[in-house]
C-alpha cells in the first residue's frame, strides 16, 4: 500500500502520513517522528491507504494507551493490533482471524494462558542447551573473511530452527514457518505476496498443515510444544479455524520476526557504533543491558494499534469512539525526554529496559525472555570467536510500517 512521498526538509504535519512503508524501508521515518513528538505528539492523518488514524509518538502517551484496555481495544472485531485492517480481515467477509493478542478481557486471558507455560522460567532453562548447541554449530560454519548475508545465513536460520522446536514442527519443512511469518505481516500489494488473495491462499495452506498436526496430537502424549498445548487445552482444543489460525499467525510472527530482526540489528548497531563493541568486550557483564539497548534502539515492531471504545483523551487531544489509534513504539523509544541522546546506541544506558518494544499491560510480549536468551547466547558465542563483524555492502530494510527489519545485510567476519 505504498504511496508517493513528497520530499521535504521540514514537512507540514497537516498532510503527513507516517504509516507510509517507504518511510521505514528508506530510513526516513525517525526525523519525522522527532518533529511529531515536538510539534504534534498526538497527530491525526485524515487520509491514508489504511483510512484515517491517530498517531501517538511520545513515550508516556504510548504507555498510557497500552495499559488502558478498557478504553482502547485490541479486538479483531474492531481491526486488531495493526494499522492494516486486512491483516485480520473482515468479520463479515470470507477471511477473518482472531488471536489472543486481538482479544480483550475476559476472552484474552484463558487463550494466552493455554500457551504461556512455554515461556516459564523452567521452560527457558530447558531450551538453553539446545539454543547454544545450534548457535555454536551454525557460527562454526560461517566463512570467516568472506562476504555473506547475515540475515539469511544467521538471523533467519537460528530463529527458524527455534520456531520449529517450539511447535515441534517437521524440521525438514521449517522454512515454511519463515515464509508464513513474512506472509502474515505483509501488506496485500507488497512484493512478498502481491495481492490479498495470494496472502489468504498461503495462510490457508498454513492452517491446513497445522490442523493435521493438531489432530495428530489431540489425544497423544502431553508433549511440551505449542501445537500440543493448543490441541489439548480445554479453551483452545475445539476453537474455530479463525481462532486457531489467528493464534498460529501470532505465535509464528512473535517467535520469529522480532528475534530475527534484533539479531540483525545488533550487527548494524555495532557497525554504526563500534566503540560500543569495545566497551562490551572490556565489560562483558553489560551483555544483558546491551541486549535491552539494542531492542530499544532497533524496536523490532514499529507499532501497535488500538481502537477507541469511548470518547476519551490522549494527553490534551480529544479522541472519538471508533477512532483508530496507532502507538508508534519506534518513536517512543527515541523520546528524548526519556532517553538521553536517544538516537545513539549506549550499552551502559541506565534505563534501557524502559523500552516500549515488548509492550505493556495485558499484551506484554509473551516470549520476551526467550528472545533475550537467544540474543544472549548468540553474542556470548560471537565474543568467544571473533574481533568484529563488519557490514561491507548496502543494507536492505523491509518495506513495512509494522516489522522494523532487514531483508539483506552483507557482512564479513574479522577473526
Amino acid at each position: 500500500m505504498s504511496e508517493s512521498i513528497q520530499e521535504s526538509v521540514q514537512p507540514s504535519l497537516a498532510d503527513v502520513n507516517p504509516a507510509n512503508p517507504k518511510l521505514f524501508s528508506e530510513e526516513r521515518i525517525l526525523p519525522l517522528f522527532e518533529q511529531m513528538r515536538a510539534e504534534q505528539p498526538v497527530h491525526y492523518c485524515k487520509d491514508s491507504a489504511y483510512g484515517p488514524f491517530w498517531s501517538v509518538t511520545r513515550h508516556a502517551d504510548i504507555m498510557a494507551v497500552d495499559k488502558n484496555h478498557q478504553e482502547f481495544s485490541s479486538d479483531a472485531i474492531f481491526g486488531g493490533i495493526m494499522i492494516d485492517d486486512d491483516i485480520v480481515g473482515d468479520p463479515d467477509g470470507d477471511f477473518f482471524v482472531k488471536s489472543f493478542i486481538t482479544m480483550d478481557p475476559p476472552e484474552h486471558g484463558p487463550q494466552r494462558k493455554a500457551v504461556s507455560k512455554i515461556a516459564a522460567p523452567t521452560s527457558l532453562s530447558s531450551f538453553e542447551g539446545l539454543i547454544r548447541e545450534r548457535t555454536q554449530g551454525l557460527l562454526d560454519t560461517l566463512p570467516v573473511g568472506e562476504e555473506f548475508d547475515w540475515v539469511e545465513s544467521v538471523s533467519v536460520e537460528l530463529t527458524t530452527m527455534m520456531l520449529a522446536t517450539l511447535f515441534d514442527f517437521p524440521f525438514e519443512d521449517r522454512h515454511k514457518l519463515t515464509r508464513w511469518s513474512d506472509v502474515t505481516t505483509a501488506e496485500a500489494d507488497s512484493p512478498i505476496v502481491g495481492s490479498q488473495e495470494q496472502r489468504i491462499s498461503e495462510l490457508m495452506e498454513c492452517l491446513a498443515y497445522f490442523k493435521r498436526l493438531k489432530q495428530e496430537r489431540k489425544d497423544g502424549p502431553a508433549n511440551f510444544d505449542l501445537v500440543t498445548m493448543l490441541a489439548q487445552d480445554s479453551v483452545t482444543a475445539d476453537q474455530p479455524d479463525t481462532h486457531f489460525l489467528g493464534n498460529l499467525m501470532l505465535l509464528i510472527v512473535g517467535g520469529n520476526d522480532t528475534t530475527r530482526n534484533t539479531m540483525s540489528a545488533s550487527i548494524n548497531a555495532f557497525h554504526k557504533f563500534p566503540e560500543q563493541l569495545d566497551i562490551l568486550k572490556a565489560r562483558p557483564e553489560l551483555l544483558d543491558n546491551m541486549i535491552s539497548e539494542v531492542v530499544r534502539w532497533q524496536t523490532p515492531l514499529s507499532h501497535m494499534r488500538r481502537t477507541a471504545m469511548v470518547d476519551t483523551h490522549i494527553g490534551d487531544q480529544r479522541i472519538k469512539k471508533g477512532d483508530k489509534v496507532v502507538m508508534w513504539y519506534y518513536s517512543g523509544n527515541r523520546d528524548e525526554s526519556v532517553f538521553d541522546n536517544s538516537d545513539e546506541l549506549d550499552i551502559t544506558r541506565q534505563n534501557s529496559r524502559n523500552s516500549l518494544s515488548f509492550g505493556f499491560g495485558l499484551h506484554r510480549c509473551l516470549g520476551m525472555r526467550l528472545a533475550e536468551m537467544q540474543m544472549r547466547v548468540l553474542w556470548q558465542e560471537i565474543l568467544k570467536r571473533w574481533q568484529r563483524i563488519e557490514i561491507v555492502g548496502e543494507v536492505e530494510r523491509v518495506e513495512s510500517n509494522f516489522v522494523n527489519g532487514y531483508s539483506k545485510m552483507p557482512v564479513r567476519i574479522i577473526a
